[in-house]
């Protein structure tokens, strides 16, 4: 099966009206002239009252085979990109939204060609790079439900938009929580077109979150927050709801 049509993809016609509603809750400043861009993200997990539990996604066809194997807070091995600093916090939201400290939060993306390290020499992903494990991590949450990581920024592959996959566990390693971090098109579409010299030489992504077979049934409570430069990398920042 190729990986086209596993992912069900769908070429972005509505590209226009995705940046325009992009672009109500973003700030793009050129960064041909050394400014920043910023996306606002979600506010869920922010107090008790606004405390939904974060929607449950696929795993996709390229999850970590042994999470416990990357207990490592910078991910990028020997992959090359756009440096950026990803902030996750864990709620419960079976205790008012309280910090969820000692969970393991393990985290994975494609490359900044669209790329999975663990995987390929088939049609989901022709490259074989099964020999390598870039851009996979474990980290365990301190008393704030904090965690961090290093890695660069992520690149797209046909058919979907921009994502982090996370899987959350409690400490005794009970699931908790599958799901995906999506990001501001004001953001990924200044990268993919203007980071050339860090390797992004693909171009504008084709599909928006909108689009996108994952986030296309709503992405509110998925949304990262991202701030930074080109020059100077992105942070993104994003609380996630459990159940625990």
């Amino acid at each position: 099966m190729e990986r086209n049509e596993f992912l069900k993809r769908g070429f972005s016609s509505l590209l226009g009206l995705a940046v325009l509603t992009a672009c109500k809750n973003n700030v793009v400043v050129d960064p041909t002239t050394g400014g920043t861009t910023a996306g606002t993200g979600s506010t869920n997990g922010n107090s008790a009252s606004n405390c939904a539990v974060t929607p449950s996604e696929t795993e996709g066809p390229f999850p970590t085979k042994v999470p416990a194997n990357f207990v490592r807070q910078d991910i990028r091995a020997d992959r090359t990109g756009v440096v950026t600093t990803m902030a996750i916090t864990i709620k419960n939201g079976a205790a008012g939204c309280a910090p969820l400290a000692g969970a393991f939060v393990d985290v994975w993306h494609c490359d900044k060609d669209g790329y999975y390290s663990e995987y390929g020499g088939s049609g989901m992903q022709s490259l074989n790079l099964t020999n390598v494990d870039f851009l996979r991590g474990r980290q365990i949450t301190d008393a704030s439900g904090l965690v961090n990581f290093t890695t660069i920024f992520p690149g797209w592959y046909s058919g979907r938009a921009p994502h982090v996959h996370v899987h959350v566990f409690n400490a005794a390693g009970k699931s908790l929580l599958v799901t995906q971090i999506a990001f501001p098109y004001a953001v990924t579409n200044v990268v993919y077109t203007t980071a050339q010299a860090s390797g992004y030489t693909k171009g504008t992504q084709d599909t928006t979150n909108e689009r996108d077979n994952v986030f296309n049934d709503g992405y509110a409570n998925e949304l990262g927050t991202v701030t930074g430069s080109v020059s100077g990398g992105y942070s993104l920042t994003h609380t996630i709801v459990v159940n625990a």
